[in-house]
């Protein structure tokens, strides 16, 4: 079963929100100024535009023409053959120069995730993660909060995102693959695409054991594979594998992106786990087929103003009981 909506009237429908946001206030400004993240409304419903600086377009047409396209040129400073400049290149159709993500209509979960906050560094033991860590993520599942990921995997809504679907695959071995949010979709430095497994028994990477070693090996050289026949002019060497930790959603997924992507805080430690440290790690761990990622501490980081900090960490830190 697919979505009843078209692509292009879908397109067009979102296209049409963006001319109607409502600013209200700023979030934050991150990646060095070139992305901002704003909360507003729409029709009296609350959205997050974030604008980010588009790549550059590199053929030669444009590039032929950028330098003397350049308007309001102003020299800050000299030093021998060195100049440097403020100056503003004309947007125009064929080459735009911002690219939008817009989170329609948001919860009060995406403005804290979006807005400024200070970061704290905690380690989970695996008495935490099984304490409140797993009762956690059951109420988030039982909530209905995976409910947009199962429809993308059972074909309901998303279908003209979804770039590669597994073909007859085996048991547990079924996999999409979607472009990352951040992703312009033709950058090839930059790609980031999210690979979603079909199998619903592994809600993160704290479900991994030693007796899955095989699987993720089998996923790592299909998502790899799937991904340079998607795009050809890519080598299996050009990319890396990684897994987050805390996820932003509780259903196993693996990040695939160029090894020229600039690490920001995705990717950053406290956030990201490469998949050849884990694979590593599980078949070194000590114990039988069950012993796993529950059974090491694991250390990351968290914004003070999310869900986790303020329910689990800080009342820990405090000596209160954890509510959840």
């Amino acid at each position: 079963m697919t979505s009843t909506i078209p692509p292009d009237e879908s397109a067009a429908r979102a296209e049409a929100l963006v001319p109607r946001f409502k600013f209200e206030r700023l979030l934050n400004l991150d990646q060095a100024g070139r992305r901002i993240s704003l909360l507003g409304n729409i029709d009296s419903e609350p959205g997050i535009l974030l604008l980010e600086r588009a790549a550059f377009p590199t053929d030669a047409n444009h590039l032929s023409t950028l330098p003397t396209s350049l308007v309001d040129i102003k020299n800050l400073g000299a030093n021998d053959i060195y100049s440097w400049f403020l100056a503003s290149s004309p947007p125009t159709p064929s080459t735009p120069n911002l690219k939008l993500n817009l989170i329609y209509p948001c919860t009060p979960a995406h403005i804290k995730k979006y807005t400024s906050q200070s970061l704290r560094i905690v380690l989970e033991t695996p008495s935490i993660y099984k304490t409140y860590m797993q009762p956690y993520m059951s109420q988030k599942r039982e909530a209905g909060a995976l409910n947009w990921i199962f429809n993308i995997l059972e074909g309901r809504t998303e279908q003209e995102q979804v770039i590669y679907r597994a073909p007859n695959p085996d048991k547990d071995e079924g996999f999409l693959l979607l472009p990352d949010l951040n992703w312009d979709r033709k950058t090839m430095g930059s790609l980031h695409l999210l690979g979603l497994v079909e199998r619903r028994d592994l809600w993160s990477l704290r479900d991994l054991r030693k007796e899955h070693v095989g699987w993720v090996k089998h996923m790592r050289d299909m998502l790899l594979e799937a991904t340079v026949k998607l795009y050809p002019e890519l080598e299996r060497d050009q990319l890396k594998l990684y897994v987050h930790y805390q996820p932003t959603y509780y259903h196993f997924h693996i990040h695939i992106v160029h090894v020229n992507l600039e690490s920001g805080s995705t990717q950053a430690t406290g956030k990201a786990l490469g998949l050849e440290n884990i694979i590593s790690q599980l078949e070194t761990i000590q114990g039988g087929p069950e012993a796993g990622m529950a059974d090491v501490s694991l250390s990351y980081h968290l914004g003070e103003a999310s869900e986790l900090w303020e329910k689990i960490y800080l009342p820990l830190k405090e000596g209160r009981s954890v509510e959840l």
